[in-house]
């Protein structure tokens, strides 16, 4: 398999065709309603749709599950949450993270243990992540009270010297736990936390196994982003031609089987028969958020390789999700060393805004629909069996979330979600420059849309690589305007020929520039749909 932008392939490549000689047929309830659907659609007579409906049933994953499976136990507070890469947690500020609806704050402290606290200051319910980091202790910059440790407050300004912090004057704190160059977090504050929980994953932990990983924060809710990250079947379409590894000619009927079934998620392997026959990607999810996709081959040399897609999903509240992508190899061709961070990065981002815009309609709609997704979907068996098996999976443990939409049950958000607005102007431009704070200006205010905010201010090689792009293209335009006017006061022909020569290269060079600063920020965007 080739390996170029590995990262991208293993995004664009995913899923396949459950082969089941014993499923049901659909209830007649829901052939109904898909009869009365397609009758309404076509302008024909309900009987000339179900006769021919007959013939397309077996196509479809069916409605109900073949075999009833009890509800499992499932509390969503007692299991770990993927936070941030460690690499990209500021050294120098606090970091504002979320899981559902519960606000965090995550820092190193002076010793550069990491800390994880509620982000809300018990003084006046301030928020601890706009605030700063004063000696390896948290202040807020409402009134500058200071924590350290697990959450105790130690300096009250305004305190008189003789008196003694309150006791309840100190936040509460959550367990972190650095592995495999993952921030989790554990939620529970009932129960401590259990490291078998702690997801590891094997390659990773492989001698010379390289990984390229990356954050992106999205607009729409994480089970439509895990839902789609399985669906393999959508990539030639949405994705044709992204990074020479899609193609609209490739779409075709997937195979699927499911391998495992239990509380805590599901897994089995998926193939292209046409294309690829005999080649088998193997699927697993496992609760609450995490999502891999792994392929094994014999090289030349006739030894194994190992290349792997990880997806860690976590839920920031209704309609936004969190990402931390993940593709690795235990051999990559040498010319891929060549190939930037920023230049793969931005292909991702191209990846997520080519789905975009069905996501988020996707995810409005089973809001305002408040009905299962077994009465709104029409799943393929041979393109959709994940993505039935994953609702089915939110019917048995959908009971201990804050809300979830399974293929059977609902439970819609109890309260509406809550938008923040960011401020804008000459003085957020300034104050949003800090690390993972958000842009400069207008232009990079907080939104989920643009490309900046999504994934720029989460990663430090992105921004390193953007002020590089922009210092060097101030330079080289005043290089050109120097090597111009220097042409103008050239007496010689050779000596002009020369400065506009050069001229002409710094303005191409300065094009690049421009350039690569437009990949790094600028949203993809269909050629059709551009104005």
């Amino acid at each position: 398999m080739a390996l170029l932008h590995f990262s991208s392939l293993c995004l664009l490549s995913f899923h396949r065709y459950l082969d089941c000689p014993s499923a049901r047929l659909p209830s007649i309830s829901r052939r109904e309603v898909a009869i009365e659907r397609a009758s309404r659609r076509s302008g024909r007579c309900r009987a000339a749709v179900a006769a021919e409906d007959v013939g397309r049933e077996e196509v479809l994953v069916p409605a109900e599950a073949e075999a009833e499976e009890a509800v499992a136990e499932y509390d969503w507070r007692e299991e770990w949450y993927p936070l941030y890469l460690t690499e990209q947690v500021p050294d120098d500020a606090p970091l504002g993270l979320s899981v559902f609806d519960k606000q965090l704050v995550l820092y190193r402290d002076g010793d550069g243990v990491l800390r994880c606290f509620e982000d809300r200051c018990p003084h006046r319910l301030a928020k601890l992540s706009e605030g700063q980091l004063v000696d390896g202790r948290l202040e807020c910059l409402y009134h500058g009270w200071q924590f350290a440790g697990e959450g105790r407050c130690v300096k009250i300004p305004q305190l008189p010297e003789s008196a003694k912090i309150p006791r309840a004057a100190c936040v509460r704190s959550y367990e972190v736990r650095d592995s495999q160059g993952v921030v989790w977090v554990w939620m529970s504050d009932k129960t401590p936390p259990v490291n078998l929980k702690l997801p590891w994953f094997e390659h990773y932990d492989r001698p010379g196994f390289q990984a390229i990983s990356s954050v992106h924060e999205l607009p729409y809710d994480h089970s439509i982003l895990l839902e789609n990250l399985m669906d393999p079947a959508h990539v030639p379409i949405s994705h044709d031609r992204t990074d020479w590894s899609a193609r609209r000619e490739e779409a075709q009927p997937l195979e699927f089987e499911v391998t495992e079934r239990n509380a805590r998620g599901f897994a089995g392997r998926w193939g292209r028969p046409r294309t690829r026959p005999g080649q088998w990607s193997f699927l697993r999810f496992q609760a609450p958020c995490v999502l891999s996709n792994d392929v094994e081959q014999i090289d030349e040399k006739g030894e194994k390789q190992y290349l792997s897609a990880l997806f860690l999903c976590r839920p920031t509240g209704q309609g936004k999700s969190m990402l931390i992508a993940r593709f690795g190899a235990s051999a990559r061709p040498g010319f891929f060393k060549l190939i930037p961070d920023w230049f793969i990065h931005q292909n991702q981002c191209s990846v997520f805004e080519q789905d975009m815009g069905f996501l988020s309609s996707q995810n409005e709609v089973l809001v305002k629909e408040r009905r299962p997704t077994r009465e709104l979907y029409l799943n393929l068996r041979s393109s959709d069996t994940w993505v039935a098996e994953y609702r089915k999976w939110m019917d048995r443990a959908g009971h201990g979330m804050p809300y979830h939409f399974g293929h059977a049950t609902i439970s819609p958000p109890k309260e509406p979600a809550v938008v923040e607005q960011a401020p804008v102007g000459v003085v957020a431009g300034i104050s949003s420059t800090f690390p993972a704070k958000g842009g400069v200006g207008e232009r990079h205010a907080p939104n989920p849309a643009n490309r900046y905010y999504r994934h720029v201010v989460h990663c430090k090689e992105c921004r390193k690589d953007l002020k590089a792009f922009r210092r060097w293209n101030r330079a080289l335009l005043a290089a050109a305007a120097a090597a111009v006017g220097a042409a103008i006061l050239a007496a010689g022909l050779r000596a002009k020929a020369l400065l506009l020569a050069a001229a002409a290269l710094f303005v191409a060079g300065s094009l690049a520039c421009s350039a690569a600063i437009d990949l790094i920020t600028t949203n993809f965007i269909r050629s059709h749909r551009k104005l």
